[in-house]
């Protein structure tokens, strides 16, 4: 039988957003990128700021499924630089969504809202950043996303 999966809270990440730029309808879907522009990183153990580049290239598929690819980095209150692929999918209620895109509250229980990030660093200390799986809880507001990433035991 194979081990049990159960899961830690570990750190949360808080990507400010900027303006969403739309490529418009490719054919399956339409295509946004939303900058990412800073942030903080906040936990046991590992605490630093969300550098101000990188961005969250969406779909939006007819359903209003939203499939996500966010790639960033952070650095470490002590000078380590992680890089981020965070895959995931937010979906709901098609008036919520709707809100959300315009920027209006809207209670994040009500939306499902989960991503798998990769980290990469070279910095020894984060290592075992690169060696687990995490899953994120997340939630939109208008001018950020916080993440709750949970370590995969």
């Amino acid at each position: 039988m194979a081990p049990e999966l159960l899961t830690k809270y570990v750190f949360t990440i808080t990507a400010r957003i900027a303006d969403v730029t739309s490529a418009g309808d490719i054919g399956t879907g339409v295509r946004r990128i939303i900058p990412i522009i800073g942030g903080e990183v906040k936990g046991e153990g590992i605490n630093g700021k969300v550098l101000g580049f990188g961005a969250d290239f969406q779909i939006i598929r007819p359903n209003e499924l939203i499939e996500l690819e966010a790639k960033y980095a952070f650095e470490t209150d002590d000078g380590a630089v992680v890089y981020v692929e965070n895959k995931g999918i937010r979906f709901g209620p098609v008036d919520l969504l709707e809100r959300l895109k315009r920027g209006e509250p809207v209670d994040p229980k009500l939306i499902y809202f989960r991503t798998v990030p990769k980290f990469e660093t070279g910095a020894e200390q984060y290592r075992w950043l690169m060696e687990h799986i995490f899953i994120g809880s997340a939630a939109r507001h208008a001018d950020r996303v916080v993440i709750d990433l949970h370590q995969v035991l």
